[in-house]
Order: C-alpha cells, then sequence, then structure tokens
C-alpha cells in the first residue's frame, strides 16, 4: 500500500513538473511571453517506474568484491531487462519532449526541397537526436543505478514526517538530475559523432527517408556546436531524471515507514505483532522495517516495553521477549560466524586449513564460547553459503540449526564471480579433512597469514604436477590458470569484501539496540523478571561478536573509511555500516554494564568474559 502510494503522489506531481519543463523548453529571449501549452506527457512511464522501484529495491546492497563481478552485474540478463525497459521509456519521453517542445524537432521527416527544384520526404535529423539521446540517457541511467546502488533504500537514523523527508530531498534531486543529464549529454555527443551515421543511415533507409544535403549533418562539429540543440537535450534529460528521481525518492520515503504492535487483542492482526513479523517467513524489507521498529520501541515507548516484558494469558509464559530476543541472539551468532570464517580463510589464503595434534591452543574467544555460550554457538555442520534473501532466513541444509548467512552479495553462480569468493563459500569435500566439523572458533587455528611468495602455492596450483608432467597442454593450463588469478587478484577492489560482508549489518545493528535498551529498560521495569533469564547468553554473544568484529578491523583495509559521494542518488550509507556496528557494539556493552554495575557480578559468565565485563565496568574498553 505504502508503494503504491509513493507511485500516486509521483503521479499528482507530474502535471507541475511538466509545466516547469515547457515552460523551460519554449523560452525565448526574442518571445519571453510565449504560449506555454503543450501535449501532455504519458502518466503510465511514471507508474512503470513506479513499479520497476517496487520490483529491484533492495535493503542489503549488491556490493561487487572485483571488477570482474562488477562487470558480470552489468550483464547479469536481468539487469539486461532493466536496461532495455529504461531506453525504451528514455525513448518515449525524448519523443514526448520533442512534440511538446515543437519547432524543428516535433517530426521525423520534412518536406525538402532539392538542389533540381525537386521536392521529396527527408530525414529531420533533430528529432532522430532526441530520441537516440532519450534512449541514451535511460540506458545510462540503468548502469549508474548498478554501480552505485540506486535500488538500495537505507533507513535514516533521525525520523522525520515525510514531508520534511520529501522537502530536504529535492534540492539533492534538481541537483543531482541536472548534473547526470550534462554528464549523460557530453557522453551521448561524443559517441554520436563517432557512430551517428549508423543510425541516420539505418533510419533513412528503412523509412525510405532522403538526407538535406544543404544542411550539416549532426553528427559533424559544425552539427553539434548548436547550442539550442544542446540545451534543449540537456533540459529534456533532466526532465526525464528528475521524474525518475522524484518517483524513486517518494518509494524510499514511503517504503521505509511502518510500526507494528507488539501484541493484539484480535486473532485477524496477529501477523502484523512485531514478535510474528520477526520470527515468520516475510518479505525482506518488513523484516527490517521490525527491527527498526523493535530499536524505536526499545528507547522512546514505556508502554510498549511492557508487553514486551508481559507474560501470556493463560500460562504466564514470555512469549513476546523470548520470541525477540531469540532472533535478535541468532542474527548475532550468525553474523559471529560469519566473520571467524571470513578471518580465518583470509588467514590461511582460501586454502582449506589441514588439523594437526600440535596446533595452538584455543583462544579465549574459542574457551568462551564453549563455556558460556553453547546454546548460542552450537556445533552446526558447514553449509553452502549464497547471496542471502534475507538476514533472518534459515535453510535446513544439513542439520535442523544450519543458517544460511551471506556474507558475500556477489552472485558465486555467475561466470565472472571471484575464485576466492568461491573457495570461501565451498562446501567441505568428503575428502576433506574439514569434512564433518565446522569452521567456527571451537577449530583450532594455525597462525595468520596473509601474504605467500608463491604466486601457484597461494592459490593452490599444483605446479609440481606440471613440472613432473611433460604434456605441453598442462604446462599451457597451469600457465593460463596462474595468469587469470593473478589478474583476477589485481581487479579485486580491496575494500568491497568488508562492505559485503557488513553490508546486512543495518539489521544487526537495531538487534543491539534493542536488546541493550530492553535490557537497560528491564532493571526498572521487568515486573517478572523474564530478561534475567537470557542476560548471561547476552552478555556473552555480545561479548563474543566483540572480539570477532575487533579481529576483523586488523585485517588490511579494514579500517580504511571510504569517501562518501553527495553527487549521486544512490545511498552509500552501506560503506560505512562497520563502522556504525563496531560502535554501536560497544555502546551496547557499555549501557548495560553502566545501568546493572556491581549486579553483573552475580551472573553466570565464563572467567574470561567475566574479565571483559570487568573492563567495561571501569571503563577501560
Amino acid at each position: 500500500c505504502l508503494s503504491v502510494a509513493s507511485i500516486a503522489w509521483a503521479v499528482l506531481l507530474l502535471p507541475p513538473i511538466t509545466a516547469v519543463f515547457v515552460i523551460l523548453s519554449r523560452f525565448s529571449l526574442l518571445h519571453p511571453i510565449h504560449t506555454t501549452s503543450g501535449e501532455s506527457l504519458s502518466y503510465a512511464l511514471v507508474v512503470m517506474v513506479g513499479f520497476l522501484n517496487l520490483e529491484y529495491y533492495t535493503v542489503i546492497p549488491t556490493i561487487a568484491c572485483s571488477k570482474i563481478a562488477l562487470f558480470g552485474q552489468l550483464l547479469h540478463p536481468r539487469q539486461f531487462v532493466n536496461s532495455l525497459v529504461h531506453c525504451m521509456m528514455g525513448l518515449i519521453v525524448a519523443w514526448c519532449c520533442t512534440v511538446t517542445t515543437g519547432d524543428r524537432y516535433e517530426m521525423l521527416s520534412y518536406v525538402c526541397v532539392q538542389s533540381d527544384g525537386s521536392s521529396q520526404m527527408c530525414l529531420n535529423e533533430y528529432h532522430l537526436v532526441f530520441l537516440l539521446a532519450g534512449a541514451f540517457v535511460g540506458f545510462s541511467h540503468s548502469l549508474l543505478g548498478v554501480i552505485h546502488n540506486m535500488n538500495y533504500v537505507s533507513f535514516h537514523t533521525v525520523q522525520q514526517y515525510k514531508y520534511l523527508r520529501f522537502k530536504g530531498s529535492l534540492p539533492l534531486v534538481v541537483k543531482c538530475s541536472a548534473t547526470q543529464a550534462l554528464y549523460s549529454i557530453r557522453n551521448f555527443i561524443v559517441v554520436y559523432f563517432f557512430l551517428g551515421h549508423i543510425p541516420r543511415a539505418w533510419i533513412s533507409k528503412t523509412l525510405n527517408l532522403h538526407l538535406n544535403s544543404s544542411v550539416h549533418t549532426l553528427d559533424s562539429i559544425a552539427g553539434l556546436l548548436d547550442l539550442s540543440l544542446l540545451y534543449q537535450l540537456w533540459i529534456s534529460a533532466t526532465f526525464l531524471l528528475f521524474t525518475w528521481y522524484i518517483t524513486l525518492l517518494l518509494f524510499r520515503i514511503f517504503v521505509t515507514e511502518v510500526c507494528f504492535p507488539v501484541q493484539s487483542s484480535f486473532t485477524e492482526d496477529a501477523h502484523l505483532c512485531l514478535p510474528k513479523v520477526l520470527t515468520d517467513k516475510q518479505p525482506m524489507i518488513l523484516k527490517f522495517l521490525a527491527m527498526q521498529d523493535l530499536a524505536l520501541l526499545s528507547q522512546r515507548s514505556p508502554s510498549r516495553r511492557c508487553e514486551v516484558f508481559s507474560l501470556s494469558q493463560p500460562g504466564g509464559h514470555p512469549h513476546n521477549w523470548n520470541a525477540i530476543s531469540q532472533e535478535c541472539l541468532s542474527l548475532l551468532t550468525d553474523l559471529t560466524q560469519r566473520l571467524v570464517v571470513y578471518h580465518d580463510t583470509v588467514a590461511t589464503n582460501g586454502r582449506a586449513k589441514s588439523l594437526s595434534a600440535g596446533s595452538e591452543r584455543k583462544t579465549s574467544s574459542e574457551t568462551s564460547v564453549t563455556s558460556g555460550t553453547e546454546d548460542l554457538m552450537s556445533p552446526r555442520p558447514s553449509v553452502l553459503m549464497k547471496t542471502p534473501a534475507s538476514v533472518f532466513a534459515r535453510s535446513v541444509v544439513g542439520g535442523p540449526q544450519s543458517p544460511l548467512t551471506a556474507p558475500f552479495t556477489p552472485d558465486l553462480d555467475s561466470p565472472f564471480a571471484s575464485p576466492a569468493l568461491r573457495r570461501l563459500t565451498a562446501p567441505v569435500e568428503q575428502c576433506s579433512p574439514w569434512y564433518g566439523t565446522v569452521q567456527s572458533p571451537h577449530i583450532m587455528r594455525r597462525a595468520p597469514k596473509l601474504w605467500s611468495t608463491s604466486t601457484g602455492e597461494k592459490r593452490g596450483i599444483n605446479t609440481k604436477t606440471c613440472q613432473n608432467n611433460n604434456s605441453l597442454i598442462c604446462l599451457i593450463l597451469c600457465q593460463s590458470e596462474t595468469e587469470l588469478l593473478c589478474a583476477n587478484t589485481v581487479l579485486q577492489l580491496p575494500e568491497a569484501s568488508s562492505q559485503a560482508l557488513f553490508a546486512d549489518s543495518q539489521a544487526h545493528i537495531w538487534a543491539l539496540e534493542g536488546l541493550s535498551y530492553l535490557v537497560q529498560a528491564s532493571f526498572s521495569e521487568d515486573q517478572f523478571g523474564v530478561v534475567q533469564t537470557t542476560l548471561p547468553s547476552i552478555l556473552s554473544c555480545m561479548l563474543v561478536l566483540q572480539e570477532a568484529v575487533d579481529r576483523h578491523f586488523k585485517l588490511p583495509h579494514a579500517s580504511s573509511k571510504p569517501v562518501r559521494s553527495t553527487s549521486s542518488m544512490g545511498d552509500s550509507t552501506y560503506k560505512t555500516l562497520r563502522f556504525a556496528l563496531r560502535a554501536t557494539l560497544k555502546t551496547a556493552i557499555y549501557r548495560i554494564t553502566t545501568t546493572f554495575g556491581d549486579h553483573l557480578n552475580a551472573v553466570q559468565v565464563s572467567a574470561e568474559h567475566r574479565k571483559r565485563l570487568q573492563q567495561f565496568l571501569e571503563y577501560k574498553e
């Protein structure tokens, strides 16, 4: 309903936008007071853009970990369809702009008089350039949408009314529309200068139209220096992008505004309650909205917090708190396991680790996990990790408790996917010593080794086999694989893997905020003590996650902050989610320790976790 409302508002805003375009397109210094009546644009295109936003939006951005993976995203069949649709819409809008502008741009053909005095139908190249420019702008917009993740829907930290958000974002929409239109028209002019003769000749031959030899062709320097033509192209492209960006902005505003009740007295509304939405299979956007609502109610709504702490009647069970806390702890546990697997794989350059009797001792995280959080970090079989449909998804693969998490958003089935990512997420073979074991902190680790001197050893290429085998084919294959993997290493984007690892961390941030604020409020509001039963698990889970996050930030490129871009409609907040998660995690632990103080000495946790809690109590972390 909210997405339909955004489309409706975009349609309602179309008439004033069209009026502004007509005024600007027909403005003349010689005739400033000119009629502004013209053909109205089709509302169906705005509706189609709205439905494309609804179809392609995501709350977990797709991050390419290499340039090859990004190229694969641009060539994906789904993206090809999206680009084709945007080309057609851009062409239709450009045709509407030519009709509205009128004058020499209105018709594709006109009657021209040749040098011998005969008249014939000639091609109007101005009209053709308008149509091709519209298609080019639509195609460019589709590609930039993939590169800048324009289909990514983020959630604002500060809650605002819809009107205030729209008013505050309107200058950015105007700026981005005008800027992108300028660059798109510039690129189109360059392309048309070199390749413009191809569509012109094809259209002339297909429609049996002649070329007027008395006028300059537009794929020449003299033809493209027509300032009136450049101005009309830029105004039309700005109008096209402005209508699309307004539709996108309204969609983002409307789709991120929902509130769930904690419990309902009516059976027909039970599926809309917060615990039900968190635990059941729901669309991804509803899951994120539910987590956002949990974080907000835990901070600002004492009445709704009382519903979380309440007991069911009859029976006296804390169903609301159990459902909410278990889902949040499961999210944090999955992130911890994801970080451990990633760190161990990076430390061994993507090779499978072999178990040895003389391996290192368990670290503090391993000891604390096995002693304090066995219910959260219980051994789970290795599973195939692929791009998630949601951070909340569960899959029964190898066991009833197997999570299907996805630290890596690129499509691993794509031929352009990075080999390192495939090795990281590949299932363990039966002949491997890792088969039937768990890649978790329980496993004894070897010393970190971030780089190796031999490319063949680094990538797992059996060079000895090639040397012992005199086959020329074997040598060629080994050399080709080495060169391909070296090229892929050069094309890797250093920060992208870290960004992809935390791409869905907005939900984890809300889980940390919701749990910590609820635990803080329970000190004075929990009359039945329902939170105290899970307090040891909550503290242990947060401390284990903090150790995993601290280990991750010691890796190369994990601590480098990217520069935020303010010249695009693409939301780049996902690039700094790992920093927000680290700050939120430490704040959440401090929030609990500050509230409970020395009472935490009575909580049953491991010795290592008690030592870490003492550091928080003394403000030494």
